[in-house]
């Protein structure tokens, strides 16, 4: 996958405190999200250690995932989702087992990556972006190795996000999905403070 100068434009305008803005195109920025044949290698692994895989770049971008998949994958609120395209990534020991899961939004195969001894989830494969692969976050050996900016980073989902949590300001936001089924895309909605999201049932 070969990355460009950021070519993403957008038109923005305020209202009641949040700015929205529609992504006409984009692509990702080289000055942070280049390849890098000279980082090293971040690796990261199971619970037991059977199966260990390392990253060779940094991630193209993280998405913040609040749908109830991400929810019960991970047992939490969300999924730090650092994305990577998929030929950085390599198992250094073991093969993970697999289990594919069919997307309610998009009807495409969604295809979890995870140890057979331990039953730690490591990554995802998507028949939609055949071309990436989203790495659970928590699993590096150092999770906080790469940076999670407004430039680089989007929370998804907010319509099914849990009671209580904290979104920051600054970051583009999206109900359900950023992209449409058909590739089109989706207004963007950015908090100028932190929002905390509400109970549905008050």
């Amino acid at each position: 996958m070969k990355f460009a100068d950021d070519l993403k434009r957008s038109v923005n305008f305020g209202r009641n405190g949040l700015r929205f803005h529609v992504s006409l195109s984009f692509q990702l920025s080289s000055s942070f999200y280049k390849l890098r044949s000279d980082m090293p290698d971040k690796a990261g692994g199971c619970l037991c250690g059977a199966n260990r895989y390392a990253v060779s770049t940094n991630p193209v971008r993280v998405t913040f995932c609040h749908c109830r998949f991400c929810q019960r994958a991970t047992g939490s609120a969300y999924l730090v989702e650092p994305i990577f395209d998929r030929d950085s990534l390599r198992m250094l020991t073991g093969s993970p087992s697999t289990y594919e899961h069919r997307s309610e939004g998009s009807g495409k195969l969604v295809t979890i990556n995870f140890c057979a001894t331990c039953g730690t989830k490591l990554f995802l494969e998507f028949e939609r972006f055949s071309g990436v692969v989203g790495v659970y976050g928590g699993t590096f050996d150092d999770p906080n190795w790469f940076q999670r900016t407004p430039e680089n980073s989007k929370h998804i989902f907010l319509s099914v996000a849990q009671n209580g949590t904290v979104i920051p300001p600054g970051f583009d936001t999206f109900q359900q999905h950023a992209i449409l089924t058909d590739g089109g895309p989706v207004n963007a909605k950015v908090f100028d403070a932190p929002y905390i999201v509400k109970s549905r049932h008050e």
